[in-house]
């Protein structure tokens, strides 16, 4: 009984609040009124479209990443608004579980990071579930935190896209423009994006190479600034399927890190081993004997022969040469003499 006279008592003091309200209401709206006009009214965001184009990308990784990669995720997450994590996959999978990961995910793009040997990063673009794929080595990652670049972009808004005009003079360079294309754009009236157009990604080609580039818009002159991060791709193969099947094009140039690695150690072995050799020269010409060169015949050309001097035959013998104390001896008694 306590406990609902006690309800009872709170729900006495609801109605006279309540009644209080009601009260004051004759008076409140030519205050409300004034309060209306005198607000400042802003208009939403996001403009009056429909989110069509359903485009989105899983980034994820394999185990055995390094920091870095994992800060170069954790960047291209935030700048992909359209995009999706999820934990690390196994070693011993393989790659076609990646299709079901993304079909788990509701992702029709993947970005996929494996690793190997905890010093080389392959990245994997796939269209998911049916393909293609392309597997590139990254190389010169550098992450937001890393560069500090005075560039800063609005979190959320929607990237441009500019190419290089060699990705329309070949029909693989093609398929990898459709490819990041799809990937990277954000799709117009995206949840999550926000309805500004404020930084720029490069694709440019050189030394047989993609290289990423971040740029954000300052002014309407297109100067521009760079944010990051930053990034190399190397392309190694175009698969039809996706982690998968026939192979559509084949880099033929592409040396692979550990080909790149052996060829240094060989070329160090072979500088030391040079350097061996120099020196056992070096021991075996100071041990040989010196070889007496053969005498020049036209050495004694300017050669004058000298004067023969006189034979002197000396007929007497040499007098004595008498030190120094006998001859005192002798002066000594000579003078003892004359006394």
């Amino acid at each position: 009984m306590s406990a609902f006279k006690r309800k009872r008592g709170r729900q006495a003091l609801k109605k006279a609040k309540k009644a209080k309200t009601v009260a004051d209401a004759g008076e409140a709206p030519l205050e409300a009124e004034q309060e209306k006009s005198n607000e400042a009214t802003i208009p939403p965001p996001v403009s009056s479209g429909r989110w069509t184009n359903k485009e989105r990308v899983l980034i994820f990784s394999s185990r055995g990443i390094s920091f870095r990669t994992r800060h170069l995720m954790q960047d291209l997450r935030t700048l992909m608004p359209h995009s999706k994590g999820d934990t690390k996959m196994d070693r011993k999978d393989k790659l076609f579980i990646v299709n079901e990961v993304c079909e788990i995910k509701n992702c029709n793009k993947c970005l996929f990071f494996e690793a190997k040997k905890k010093q080389d990063l392959y990245m994997w673009i796939s269209n998911s579930p049916h393909g293609p794929s392309a597997k590139f080595l990254v190389q010169n990652i550098h992450t937001l935190a890393e560069l500090k670049m005075t560039g800063n972009c609005l979190k959320g808004s929607r990237p441009l896209l500019s190419f290089d005009p060699k990705f329309d003079t070949e029909p693989h360079l093609a398929l990898l423009k459709e490819l990041f294309t799809q990937t990277f754009s954000t799709p117009r009236y995206h949840p999550k994006s926000q309805p500004f157009v404020d930084h720029v990604f490069t694709f440019s080609i050189a030394d047989n190479r993609i290289w990423f580039r971040n740029y954000q818009i300052m002014e309407e002159d297109a100067a521009i600034v760079e944010v990051g991060p930053r990034f190399v791709l190397n392309l190694i193969k175009i698969f039809q399927g996706s982690f998968g099947g026939p192979t559509l094009f084949e880099n033929k140039d592409f040396k692979s890190p550990n080909m790149h690695r052996r060829e240094i150690r060989l070329s160090a072995a072979a500088r030391v081993r040079e350097n061996q050799m120099v020196k056992e020269m070096l021991k075996i010409k100071r041990s040989e004997a010196k070889v007496d060169l053969v005498t020049d015949i036209t050495a004694d050309v300017f050669q004058t022969p000298a004067q023969e001097k006189a034979v002197h035959i000396q007929m007497e013998a040499p007098p004595l040469n008498v030190l120094k104390k006998n001859k005192l001896k002798a002066f000594k008694q000579e003078r003892r003499a004359r006394r």
